[in-house]
């Protein structure tokens, strides 16, 4: 026979508050259930009498009233944290696969599996799996970079970021560009709509109607977007466009132009127009820098916003839809702002 356990002894504050959180609805049942376990043994009822009210063990319900004693409260109301599943990989296996992930390649191939990684190192792919991600191993990603090989790549940086973040009074400064080889794409089939849980489709098949060219100057200050369609990319058609960039500022105004390298901008046709007209300075980027050409972050958003996803039957068609968004953009033109310094860069390189 059992000895006969005391009475748990509860405040009379106590017994409210697990009464109201045992008829609570929203209690978890297996809560409630400690609870009901407590306030019987509070009632002096024994404790095999009480696992037997509620279909319980005798464990059980010694397990929760010592629970009650040490924890109090609280102790019920949350689960004691549990030891966890033991280690399977020793620190050596884990060292090895994270070894064999950064300074080898499989046999064959330029990068490891989660599954050939596990035959080579005779562990399983979840082993791998986990152990690539506490170490924030991705073999399967690859990124590009590109590093300046321009003998004046700081003293570039300094001056077009100079323009940036202080651009000079009484004057414009002009990120030209262009954006060559547009394609009109057209789809075999119609775009299927997008729907819940299911995006817009299109076929990965398409006819080809022409290209075009995109020559751009992005105010750097309001933002608006100077820009015209030509069928090629020559020295001609750069000079139409500086004409038209001619036409459509004021006289009275230097303008700064920002250009990369392309052999365009240093055709002797184009020297010769610089020459008769000394109001433009120009300000040429790095080699290998267009991610310091602001337009570039223009032909990023057009592209997302209206090329990429656009179906075009014409190379007419994919033209005015481009001037469309020009005009739009510009009814409400947005800066595209530079904050990082030349000095954040010059200390990144």
């Amino acid at each position: 026979m059992w000895e006969a356990a005391q009475r748990l002894r509860l405040s009379k504050k106590e017994r409210e508050l697990l009464e109201s959180f045992a008829r609570a609805g929203s209690t978890p049942q297996k809560i409630v259930l400690r609870l009901r376990i407590v306030l019987r043994s509070a009632d002096g009822i024994a404790n095999h009498r009480v696992a037997r009210e509620f279909r319980t063990s005798r464990p059980t319900v010694l397990r929760w009233r010592r629970r009650l004693e040490q924890a109090g409260l609280e102790g019920l109301l949350q689960d004691a944290p549990r030891p966890g599943r033991k280690r399977r990989l020793t620190r050596e296996k884990e060292e090895a696969i994270v070894n064999a992930t950064l300074y080898s390649k499989p046999t064959g191939a330029t990068h490891w599996s989660v599954r050939t990684l596990a035959r080579a190192q005779r562990v399983s792919p979840t082993a791998v799996y986990r152990v690539w991600r506490a170490h924030r191993l991705q073999p399967h990603r690859v990124k590009s970079f590109k590093l300046s090989s321009d003998p004046k790549f700081f003293p570039k940086l300094q001056d077009i970021v100079g323009l940036y973040l202080n651009p000079p009074e009484k004057a414009l400064v002009l990120s030209v560009d262009e954006k060559s080889q547009i394609q009109a794409l057209d789809r075999t089939q119609p775009i299927l709509p997008l729907r819940p849980g299911i995006p817009e489709r299109q076929t990965h098949d398409y006819p080809r109607h022409g290209t075009t060219t995109l020559f751009a100057a992005l105010n750097v200050l309001s933002g608006e977007v100077l820009g015209d369609c030509m069928p090629r990319h020559r020295h001609q058609e750069f000079l139409r466009f500086l004409r038209r960039i001619e036409r459509s500022t004021p006289r009275r105004l230097a303008v700064h132009l920002i250009l990369d390298n392309y052999g365009t901008h240093t055709h002797p046709a184009v020297e010769a127009w610089f020459r008769t007209h000394p109001r433009y300075h120009r300000h040429f980027t790095p080699t290998g820098a267009s991610w310091l050409h602001l337009v570039e972050r223009f032909f990023a958003e057009i592209t997302d916003k209206r090329i990429r996803r656009g179906t075009f039957c014409s190379v007419g068609e994919l033209v005015r839809a481009i001037r469309d968004y020009i005009r739009r953009r510009n009814h409400r033109p947005r800066p595209f702002v530079w904050t990082a310094s030349a000095r954040f860069h010059c200390s990144q390189g």
